[in-house]
């Protein structure tokens, strides 16, 4: 028997290696796999970005989604809205919409949730990102843009999420505004984009004169129709904005 001792501690201790081996395999296998990020097959140019705006509604429980200027050859578009409420909970407001041949596309995002006719309402929103992913008719990633936004009231200074942009109101107002990038810009900029763009967007069509704080001296406001050079970075009403040093 003791010359079979040495044997049988060697095969318990292969059976104990083994099984120990497939118990670890084992838990790898049952673990759930981080989904790859989706790399995107092109790089836009600043110019040829889409320009991205949420316009909050009069009662704020709406953010109105525009992109205008979609310049990429794509069939689809899965857009996401994603905001905390004033509790801290994390929400989300998706879609997917077919952009064949299209330019432009127009959503109305509530911030809340709708059953059978019933509106819930999350109340105090204040800040969120909106995403775009664009895709070929093959569902491949094309492009992906994102953006953060700042929701305010009841203040005289907006400000985006980043802190770079900066707009001072000449009053306290009880409106709502919605601060972010807004990806790309309108028309040809007469100079170098070298911060922004960023834009204002209010539940009220009234004009809010202000002052703009990019960070540079020059800063550009569109005006619907051109660019203008903001004297003394005052502007006569919110809208779309970028600074530079020319």
């Amino acid at each position: 028997m003791k010359k079979y001792l040495p044997l049988i501690l060697l095969g318990i201790g292969i059976l104990v290696i083994v099984g120990a081996f497939l118990f670890v395999r084992g838990r790898k296998g049952g673990e759930s796999e981080e989904p790859e990020e989706e790399i995107a097959l092109l790089d836009v140019a600043l110019n040829e970005r889409p320009i991205v705006s949420l316009t909050p509604s009069e009662d704020g429980h709406y953010l109105y989604l525009n992109i205008d200027k979609i310049t990429i050859d794509a069939a689809s578009l899965d857009y996401e809205l994603l905001y905390k409420t004033k509790d801290g909970v994390l929400q989300g407001v998706p879609g997917t919409v077919d952009v064949k041949a299209k330019d432009n596309f127009e959503a109305d995002l509530l911030l809340g949730s709708e059953s059978s006719g019933k509106f819930r309402y999350d109340e105090g929103v204040e800040e969120g990102t909106i995403s775009l992913k664009f895709r070929n008719s093959q569902g491949k990633l094309l492009a992906k843009f994102e953006s953060e936004f700042h929701m305010q009231t009841s203040t005289d200074l907006l400000t985006s999420i980043d802190k770079v942009f900066n707009y001072e109101l000449e009053k306290e107002s009880e409106e709502f505004f919605v601060a972010m990038s807004t990806v790309g810009y309108p028309g040809e900029s007469p100079s170098d984009v070298e911060t922004g763009p960023y834009g204002i967007f209010s539940s009220s069509p009234q004009k809010v004169s202000g002052t703009v704080d990019l960070g540079f001296d020059n800063v550009y406001y569109w005006d619907g129709n051109n660019w203008q050079k903001l004297f003394e970075n005052r502007s006569s009403d919110i809208g779309i904005f970028f600074g530079s040093t020319q």
